[in-house]
């Protein structure tokens, strides 16, 4: 009983993003309107707005600080390495680069954070279709916004793709900005992926099916020409 009355105190005692407000306030109309109706649906109501809560938080994170390391941008599951041809409609060659792909699912935190210190070249906007996110085609096909950051060695891709559920990308960042590694950039709605597009030669040091944490896993090194890490499930 006190594990758990300690991990219901963690949960509380993170901040919620303002972007959470209205649907928390939602949430808990519908709630005193369920139990108004009758009673144990206003319990129904009551655990929604407690997970709306969740879904929200923003936790403080400990972001590892050095010239060449990039970091997730998102919580979540490695669900792709790969080499892929950038979008079209970002300012990057159009030639194979290093992808990662991190999935979030309805339980990950959804604020995501810059992969590197550098400036914003490029912000662009794609409506699209909301297939899982999970599918490699949802890297063209989905609804999008794409960032080129450039981290002065090199120009880094980072892709908000919008999934089956999540219906909304809010950028919290304009082009010309600057940002540091692990700053806050923006946040998706309710289940989703984002796609981190790196040069080749870049070393890799997440794995597939690896969780990550936004703003202090290091997904690769930019500076280190060896293999990537090979990993086994145990």
């Amino acid at each position: 009983m006190t594990d758990v009355l300690e991990s219901i105190r963690r949960v509380f005692s993170v901040s919620i993003h303002k972007e959470g407000y209205p649907f928390i306030l939602i949430g808990l109309v519908a709630t005193v309107l369920l139990a108004w109706l009758w009673w144990p649906l206003g319990w129904v109501g009551a655990i929604l707005t407690v997970w709306v809560c969740y879904f929200f938080r923003d936790p403080e994170r400990v972001t590892p600080i050095r010239d060449g390391l990039v970091v997730s941008p998102a919580d979540g599951r490695v669900s792709l390495i790969t080499t892929a041809v950038p979008p079209v409609e970002m300012d990057l060659p159009q030639e194979p680069m290093t992808r990662v792909s991190v999935f979030m699912n309805v339980f990950d935190c959804h604020v995501n954070r810059s992969p590197v210190q550098g400036r914003i070249a490029q912000i662009l906007y794609t409506p699209g279709l909301f297939l899982n996110a999970e599918l490699d085609k949802a890297s063209e096909d989905n609804e999008r916004n794409a960032l080129v950051i450039d981290a002065g060695e090199a120009k880094i891709g980072v892709v908000q793709i919008a999934g089956l559920v999540a219906r909304r990308i809010v950028p919290f960042v304009k082009t010309g900005d600057a940002l540091d590694a692990g700053q806050r950039f923006g946040l998706i709605r309710f289940g989703s992926r984002v796609d981190v597009y790196l040069p080749l030669g870049s070393q890799v040091l997440v794995g597939l099916g690896q969780t990550s944490v936004a703003g202090e896993t290091v997904l690769a090194d930019l500076r280190v020409n060896e293999p990537s890490r090979q990993y086994r499930i145990g």
